[in-house]
This record gives structure tokens, C-alpha cells and sequence, in this order.
């Protein structure tokens, strides 16, 4: 990459090394006539990279510190064009403050600095107007400890990552609401128990005894479910695959459903007589199961029918393979078309019934962390129709 400078001899310290601080005002202007594009295409086209192309904004100054690159994305960010940046001092070009109103480049230094330093980490930093921007820099010297022969910025907006930390926010405040209830019960009924324990009956005792082992299961759910989150946002959930019966495992569901007060009728459970192996983690179907049939019955209404069949999926490879699809399907409301897109998110609730709203969002990512796919849609009958499959090949190394 070749592009003619003028630098004044104020601008070069004793060693040679050109320090942003002791640029002149003449100096800091463009250097030599406008540049028909954002960046100098040289070095980027042996690569085959378009500068624009790339999703972050890249800024790359020349040994003197004048910009000779400064990307689409970088003037979207920065809202400066980029004939306005190219050819002028890094420093007037982004003009960045550190949170504290702290001018960055004479913070830096990275021309006059310790010729030991390779860049410096992603920071907040503020653009003029209070904008606040992701920036990361590299230095690019002539050898480990030379001058600095090219400074690379990457630029980025926060707006991901406030919505990261929004969620997150989300999340422990939904948490800690969550929780409240159910250890405020426990506290209040063991305080009770022990302060009072000979004034109750062994009926009374059992009760609230009762409830407190009710509550603590409560808080049990609610902390593995915040591990499964863990697990699923750092790609960790392990799965531990061993034959699984699919339809012992409805059917095992359907009856505690039962046990816990629901009318048999209200279940319909139909599985194909020819279902292949299914080779998954027994936990985590249950967890799957469990969860789509729990929100039948407590936001659907009429039948909650459950199929169970063989059909054929295309996996990551782009292959055609076995699978085994679930189906489970309600006669309420259904869902709203407008709110199909969000039903596996975090913190999305079908109503106002209760839960955390992260039951879904973990359904989604156990079903794919076995290679499958989960769908929403609406039933025959106008409910909610939740459809799973999971494919049935046994583990690689059985097959080998």
C-alpha cells in the first residue's frame, strides 16, 4: 500500500517516530489531493477483501499517522465520510475520549510509545457527541520492537452488546422474582415450625412441611434451568445419548400429568407402530417433554394430543437421515401470528399464568444440541401446535 505523504519536520521525534501530540494545527489537515475511494485497495485485493465489505468499521493509518484507510462501515459509524478522513492525522479523524472526558490518543501514544506494545484491548470509547463506540487497535511494526509502520482500528457500535447486557439484566431480575416467593415461604414456614412446633398438629406440620418441600423444588427448577441457560449460551450442554423409548417416555408423562389432577380424557397419545431406534438423552427428553406438555395443559384448552412418528429430516451436512417427530398439539387460543417469531426467546410467555418464560428457550436449545429442529405453529383444532424431531442415528462410534 503506497500513498504519498507531506509531514512536517515538527510532527518526528529524535528517534524518528512520528508522535500525535506534536503535530502542528497546519499539519493535521489532508495530505495530497482527495482519494476517489474509502481505502486503498492495494494490500486488501492480494487477499481478494473489499475493505467495505467487512462487518466492522476499519481505520488504518501509515507510519506518519495520516489515515489511509477508512471503510464504509467506519463512516457509518463515525458519520464522517470517508473523503473527509482519509489523508488527515488519525487523531482529527476520530477525535476518541476514554468515559472520563480523557483525550485517547495522547493516553495511547501509540507512535511514541514502548516500541514493546502490539495494541491496545477493546474499550468504550466516546465519539464527539457523547456516541459511544467499541474500539480495538493493532500495531503493525517493521519488526518486534521497530516503529510503527501501520496502526490498524476496528470500530464497532455497543447496540449488541446493550442488548446483551439488557438480557442479562432481564434475566437476574427475573430470577430474583422468582425466587422470592418460594424462600420467603420456606423461611416463613420453618421460622414458624421451629418457634412453634409443639402449637400444631401432625396434620398442620405436614401441611406446611408440604409446602416448603414444594417451594424448594421450585428453586431446584429454577437454578437448573439457569444452568441450562449457562450451558446453551457457551454451546456447553452435553448430550448423553443411549436408546431411548420415545413412547414409554409420553406415555410416563401423560400419567403424572394424570396423577397431578388432569383428566385422562383430556390426553390423546398416538405413536406409530414403526418408529426407529432413537438414540438421545433420556433427561433431556424428558425435560423437552415435560415442558411442551405442561404448557398445553396450562395454556391450552380441550385435547392435548400427542403424535408420534418416523419422518426424515436434513441434517447439518445437507443429508437426508431418519428422525423421529413429535407432535403436540392443544384446542385453546393458539398463538398469535405476530408473536410465532419470539416463542423461543428468553422471557416469552404465552400468558399471564406464571413461569419464568425460559422454559421454551431451552426446549429449543436441547432439541438442537441433539441435531434436531423444533417448530411453532397452529393445530387443527386452532391451538398451539409445537412439533420436534430429533434424529435417530446412533453415535459415531457405535457405527464405526
Amino acid at each position: 500500500m503506497t500513498v504519498g505523504t507531506n509531514s512536517s519536520p515538527g510532527a518526528v521525534k529524535a528517534s524518528g517516530t512520528p508522535s500525535l501530540a506534536a503535530v502542528p494545527p497546519q499539519a493535521a489537515g489532508r495530505a495530497g489531493p482527495a482519494a476517489p475511494e474509502s481505502c486503498d485497495p492495494c494490500d486488501f485485493a492480494q487477499l481478494g477483501i473489499d475493505p467495505d465489505d467487512l462487518p466492522d468499521g476499519l481505520v488504518v493509518a501509515d507510519h506518519t499517522g495520516r489515515v489511509i484507510c477508512f471503510n464504509s462501515a467506519a463512516a457509518r459509524i463515525t458519520a464522517l465520510a470517508p473523503d473527509e478522513a482519509l489523508g488527515a492525522r488519525i487523531d482529527r479523524a476520530l477525535p476518541l475520549e476514554d468515559l472520563e472526558g480523557r483525550r485517547w490518543w495522547p493516553l495511547t501514544d501509540p507512535y511514541g510509545g514502548l516500541a514493546t506494545r502490539r495494541g491496545q484491548p477493546e474499550r468504550n470509547l466516546l465519539l464527539p457527541g457523547g456516541r459511544e463506540v467499541l474500539v480495538s487497535a493493532r500495531y503493525v511494526r517493521t519488526h518486534p520492537t521497530g516503529p510503527l509502520r501501520r496502526l490498524v482500528v476496528t470500530l464497532r457500535g455497543t447496540e449488541a452488546r446493550r442488548r446483551t447486557e439488557r438480557s442479562h439484566a432481564e434475566l437476574i431480575a427475573t430470577v430474583a422474582h422468582e425466587l422470592r416467593s418460594p424462600l420467603t415461604s420456606v423461611k416463613g414456614f420453618t421460622a414458624t415450625l421451629l418457634a412453634k412446633w409443639e402449637r400444631f398438629t401432625d396434620d398442620q406440620k405436614r401441611l406446611m412441611l408440604e409446602t416448603v418441600d414444594a417451594d424448594a423444588n421450585r428453586v431446584t427448577r429454577l437454578i437448573a434451568e439457569l444452568l441450562d441457560i449457562s450451558r446453551i449460551d457457551s454451546g456447553r450442554l452435553e448430550v448423553r445419548r443411549q436408546p431411548v423409548d420415545i413412547a414409554t417416555a409420553v406415555g410416563r408423562h401423560v400419567q403424572a400429568l394424570t396423577a397431578n389432577g388432569q383428566a385422562p380424557e383430556r390426553f390423546l397419545v398416538r405413536v406409530s407402530s414403526s418408529l426407529p431406534d432413537l438414540w438421545a438423552d433420556p433427561d433431556k427428553i424428558d425435560q423437552i417433554l415435560g415442558n411442551l406438555l405442561e404448557n398445553a395443559v396450562r395454556h391450552g384448552e380441550g385435547t392435548v394430543t400427542i403424535d408420534v412418528s418416523p419422518t426424515s429430516m436434513t441434517n447439518a451436512a445437507g443429508k437426508t437421515e431418519k428422525g423421529t417427530a413429535v407432535t403436540v398439539t392443544d384446542e385453546g387460543p393458539g398463538i398469535p401470528e405476530e408473536s410465532m417469531g419470539r416463542v423461543f426467546t428468553r422471557f416469552w410467555r404465552g400468558s399471564k399464568r406464571g413461569g419464568t418464560g425460559l422454559g421454551l428457550y431451552i426446549v429449543k436449545g436441547i432439541v438442537e444440541a441433539h441435531g434436531g429442529t423444533i417448530t411453532v405453529g397452529r393445530g387443527p383444532g386452532g391451538g398451539a401446535e409445537f412439533r420436534f424431531i430429533l434424529p435417530v442415528g446412533a453415535p459415531a462410534y457405535l457405527t464405526q
